[in-house]
Order: structure tokens, then C-alpha cells, then sequence
């Protein structure tokens, strides 16, 4: 299965949640959907909660988390 392109999916722009990472179209931040999986839920019962995401989207999500996570800006969360 190839890489889902999360440019396709994700937009970030100033009027829209602040500026952070949403689906396009909606106003569900990427952070909602990888926090959500970090906590268990399937993406099945992401998409009950959200239906107006694909699974698409949520793989998008995870795509741009992976990105994010590559370019070495993460600073250390405080403990």
C-alpha cells in the first residue's frame, strides 16, 4: 500500500483552528486524530465519531505526523 500524500488531505491555514494541521473541508486537527489512536481508538470508532472523515484522512494524519516528526523540530515537552 503506498504512502497516503497527506498534502492532499491537510491544511494549515491562520483562520482556520488557529493555524494548526486540520482535514480540509472540516475543522478536526490532525492532533485530534493521532491523539486519538495514540489512546486506543481504532479508526473505525474515529470515523463514528467523526463522520465526515474518510480513512483516507486518517491515514493522511499519520502521514503528516511521520513528516513532522522527520524535520527535527520537536522540542522536549516539559515533564
Amino acid at each position: 500500500m503506498a504512502r497516503t500524500l497527506w498534502q492532499n488531505h491537510i491544511v494549515i491555514a491562520p483562520d482556520i483552528h488557529h493555524g494548526d494541521p486540520c482535514i480540509k473541508n472540516t475543522r478536526i486537527p490532525v492532533s485530534i486524530i493521532i491523539g486519538s489512536l495514540a489512546d486506543g481508538m481504532t479508526p473505525e470508532e474515529i470515523r463514528d465519531a467523526y463522520p465526515q472523515l474518510t480513512l483516507q484522512d486518517i491515514y493522511a494524519a499519520l502521514a503528516y505526523a511521520a513528516d513532522a516528526v522527520q524535520q527535527n523540530l520537536l522540542l522536549p515537552l516539559p515533564a
